[in-house]
């Protein structure tokens, strides 16, 4: 086995073993968790751009979820989980993600992505379907305040999708798959 394919299958099992769960504690306090990074995620966007507090205020609804990403050479993985709030009926829904693709990279990289749904479909279908399937291309070295990345906004029908880098050093031009899904666990 090539020093890469050991470098990354290694990567992958820390990063699956790291994200795939929220880690030990009850119900209440994962659930609290996600609450938390959600808001700490919604006020860095708000902050960057601060027409979109009018934009989530809005709509029916919006989902905040947390992710590491791992790409080496021609393949990349990553996992993580958030929440959707339905803003008519006041209610959340947790979920996790995990996505895997091909393409040129190199790097590690830890985001958040927040999606803004438009109509009440949307978010309905996002809540039962949950697949995305797309590309991706980008440039992070960051860490904490230091650093810079390029990051962006995109647009799916029905759907905002604003995605924020918090560390990382990646560079990369990916075709991936994407897998979100309710977390029976936290529901």
């Amino acid at each position: 086995m090539s020093v890469y394919k050991k470098l990354f299958s290694f990567m992958i099992v820390v990063l699956l073993s790291a994200c795939a769960s929220m880690g030990d504690g009850s119900k209440v306090e994962k659930q609290r968790a996600i609450l938390t990074m959600k808001d700490d995620v919604l006020t860095k966007l708000f902050e960057q751009k601060p027409d979109t507090r009018k934009q989530l205020n809005a709509a029916p609804g919006y989902a905040v979820f947390s992710n590491a990403n791992i790409n080496l050479i021609f393949m990349a993985a990553g996992t993580g989980y958030g929440v959707v709030k339905n803003m008519n009926a006041n209610t959340h829904t947790y979920m996790n993600m995990a996505e895997g693709g091909v393409g040129l990279g190199l790097g590690v990289k830890d985001y958040r992505i927040v999606m803004v749904f438009h109509t009440t479909d949307a978010m309905n279908s996002f809540i039962t379907n949950g697949w995305t399937f797309g590309g991706n291309a980008d440039a992070a070295a960051k860490a904490g305040d230091k650093g810079g990345s390029v990051e962006g906004e995109a647009y799916y029908g029905d759907v905002t999708v604003y995605t924020l880098t918090e560390a990382g050093l990646a560079l990369q031009a990916v075709i991936k798959g994407t897998k979100f899904w309710v977390d029976k666990e936290l529901n």
